[in-house]
């Protein structure tokens, strides 16, 4: 299967990563450092799961060197997402699909303005990975899955191609015919964790711990919940429930990326969680006094600025 990967950071290279060394023809849009690393030296993923050492790996700068792919993997930060989708055009044939494995859930919309709606697959990515330095990607613990679908709930040719393609490289995937409501659960965890331990600046543990900051947790994801069901999203009645068994799960010492590129003075993706939902609730005319705290709070920071 031709594949592309545009965003080669912790989700895009390690699962592109696992399919490339699998045997997929697999090619990685990158830039900067990583670009000229993984050119020369291939690229390294350390991983419980079995660490890998491609050499050499298929990378360009520019995806028109690429040619039409069977799938784009989109996994850069939600900021780029109109340029990533711009730049993705010369990668796009009569039947590719393109999958955002992206946080938040404003992508989908953003893609299907350009690229059209027949092209557009939702995605959803579990694993903690990072660009540890260039041309290695280390992930953390033993988490590695990808579920994706058809907006429509089909089964899609392209999208069993794929599936099959993740069993061969043994990547736990699902095809699945909700991935709009799967999307959006995702968001509720993802708003509570980035939002808290941003915040904070602590890990999970102690946030759930700690009787306050749990109630606060909570009440983060239940707003995320109203603003989704006001929007026509059907969720789960335990939707919440599960998601804070899922952290009750999670190592203590746990933390966001969000938290990471905050204290490294880089720029968040505030704006698309928890300022995501402040925009939406504002829309919808549902009440979302806590997103919209944690966005002020950490708004200053969102374009790149060290904690003082």
């Amino acid at each position: 299967m031709k594949i592309a990967i545009i965003g080669a950071g912790g989700v895009g290279g390690y699962f592109g990563a696992r399919l490339a060394a699998a045997g997929e023809d697999v090619t990685f849009i990158a830039r900067g450092a990583h670009l000229e690393v993984m050119s020369r030296d291939g690229l390294q993923v350390l991983s419980a799961l079995g660490n890998l050492n491609l050499m050499p790996v298929k990378v360009e700068s520019d995806p028109a060197e690429v040619g039409q792919v069977d799938i784009v993997l989109l996994a850069v930060k939600l900021w780029s997402t109109g340029e990533a989708a711009i730049s993705a055009k010369p990668l796009m044939g009569p039947d590719t699909g393109i999958i955002s494995f992206q946080n938040g859930v404003d992508a989908i919309s953003i893609l299907t303005s350009v690229l059209g709606k027949q092209h557009v697959m939702g995605g959803v990515a579990h694993i903690a990975a990072l660009i540890e330095k260039p041309g290695v990607i280390r992930h953390n613990g033993q988490m590695a899955r990808l579920t994706f679908g058809e907006l429509n709930g089909s089964e899609s040719s392209r999208a069993r191609k794929l599936h099959a393609a993740c069993q061969r490289a043994k990547i736990e995937s699902c095809l699945t015919n909700d991935i709009q409501r799967l999307i959006w659960e995702k968001f509720v965890f993802l708003v509570g964790l980035s939002g808290m331990t941003s915040l904070t600046r602590m890990p999970i543990g102690p946030i759930r711990e700690d009787r306050v900051t749990r109630e606060l947790l909570r009440e983060v994801m239940d707003e995320a919940v109203a603003v989704a069901c006001a929007r026509g999203v059907h969720l789960p009645a335990d939707v919440v429930d599960r998601q804070m068994k899922f952290v009750d799960s999670l190592p203590a010492d746990m933390v966001s990326s969000m938290l990471g590129d905050l204290e490294r003075g880089n720029r968040l993706e505030v704006e698309w969680l928890s300022g995501a939902v402040a925009r939406l609730g504002l829309e919808a005319q549902v009440p979302t006094p806590i997103n919209r705290t944690i966005y002020a709070a950490l708004k200053l920071y969102a374009e790149g600025m060290a904690i003082r």
